[in-house]
């Protein structure tokens, strides 16, 4: 048994928590509240295309949310019984008591879920640091994933892209609110495409509605007292993450991952480098590796459909569940 993990803990289900106006739920979604000890967890779902679906749950990376998989859960509505997290800081999650941003937090968040919901073992998802925290607990409680599914995972580099380095510096002390200040008079409108020319290969792939929807979601968390406090926590998160070596090392727990492994990297990838796609198809010993020339760093919101069907073959040799 793992100490990330506390037996016996049931997770308290309520109404959804009070939320800006501007946070999307799309047609056939629902967000709920669970509070455990120490947090309280917003969980986005669809309903199911059909009684008895294996479970699933997908975990967004740094400054996403669980809207990040919105574009992928309805494709996957007839094979799983999906549902997305936010993670403590981020999406519609206020912050943990505790201020741990780790990986290991976020992860010991997951498995805290899983276990209080007893859905486990899930067909796991990860994006970016959400790929980083799924490793994590799949090497941890192999016991709680079926398979594993990574987007473009924060797993370590030795010579990180130049274009990562400003996000890598957020996890230095006062870098955070220094850029909070110097960026105070952008509007919501120069911040999403900043970050959407950051972490799509193509940003003109985006409609019209999806950037209108990510401007209000933009301005909503701006407005929250503790968004750049979680960036710079979790941004730090990631960084130590990458320092820790021995058995808690990120690549070492990729080794030790039982559960089938998808893993989907991007051409276009300007945060977690398109090189490191065969360092990782060697290193989780049951994986199949999918790229994607032209995509980014969000390829289940570029190309859901390719992600979709690499998911759906994969639940094929598994024997469909």
């Amino acid at each position: 048994m793992s100490s990330t993990e506390l037996p016996g803990v049931r997770a308290v289900v309520a109404a959804a928590p009070p939320v800006a106006s501007a946070v999307k739920v799309a047609e056939g979604e629902e967000l709920r509240s669970v509070a455990l000890p120490g947090l309280t967890l917003t969980v986005r779902s669809r309903t199911p295309g059909r009684d008895g679906l294996p479970p699933a749950l997908f975990v967004h990376g740094l400054g996403g949310s669980s809207q990040n998989w919105s574009a992928l859960m309805p494709l996957l509505q007839g094979v799983v019984d999906g549902e997305a997290v936010d993670l403590p800081g981020f999406g519609c999650s206020p912050p943990p008591d505790d201020g741990n941003y780790s990986v290991t937090g976020h992860a010991r968040a997951v498995i805290r879920f899983l276990d209080a919901e007893e859905r486990g073992p899930v067909h796991l998802f990860g994006n970016s640091l959400g790929g980083a925290v799924a490793t994590r607990v799949a090497a941890v409680r192999p016991d709680l994933v079926r398979t594993l599914t990574l987007v473009s995972p924060a797993l370590p580099e030795i010579r990180v892209q130049r274009s990562a380095v400003p996000t890598g510096l957020l996890a230095l002390p006062g870098v955070a609110a220094l850029f909070a200040r110097m960026t105070r008079e952008w509007t919501a409108e120069e911040r999403t495409r900043g970050v959407m020319a950051l972490c799509y290969g193509d940003p003109a792939r985006v409609s019209e509605a999806g950037f209108r929807e990510a401007v209000a979601e933009m301005e909503r968390r701006m407005e929250l007292p503790y968004f750049w406090d979680a960036m710079a926590r979790s941004a730090r998160g990631i960084v130590d993450a990458y320092t820790l070596g021995g058995q808690q090392g990120l690549w070492r727990q990729a080794e030790r991952v039982l559960a089938p492994t998808q893993l989907v990297y991007g051409g276009r990838d300007q945060l977690v480098s398109y090189r490191m796609a065969r360092k990782a198809a060697a290193a989780f010993r049951d994986a199949r590796l999918l790229t994607l020339p032209d995509a980014g760093h969000v390829a289940m919101m570029e190309y859901p459909e390719a992600v979709a069907q690499a998911f759906r073959e994969l639940l094929d040799e598994c024997g469909g569940s």
